[in-house]
């Protein structure tokens, strides 16, 4: 009776285990990766007044948040995909929540 009270309980615990599918030897144990959701990109930072606005980077420099202009400002170092020139001072990140790049303005 104890053992197949055991036997059971074992063979529950794979069921659930396996997410209600039976166990199966070949099949691999990973899961699909779930399809690949577009991520949100932000609006370029704009203070109410129309001013751009500013951030600190790594290293602690104030520097201008990726903005949209009708031509590339003398500072930009990259155009964002999402059309907003960035002045960042780094290429690591650059770009990041804006699309990626789509073109270097200027070596930094």
């Amino acid at each position: 009776m104890i053992s197949s009270l055991r036997m059971l309980l074992l063979a529950s615990v794979l069921w659930l285990g396996s997410a209600g599918q039976p166990v199966d030897a070949q099949t691999p144990s990973y899961r699909t990766p779930s399809p690949t959701r577009h991520r949100h990109i932000p609006h370029p930072a704009r203070s109410r007044n129309g001013s751009a606005q500013f951030y600190k980077n790594s290293l602690g420099e104030r520097v201008q948040s990726p903005t949209f202009y009708a031509a590339p400002p003398a500072a930009a170092t990259a155009e964002c995909r999402d059309g907003t020139y960035s002045f960042s001072r780094s290429r690591r990140g650059t770009c990041s929540h804006h699309g990626g790049v789509k073109r270097w303005l200027r070596s930094n």
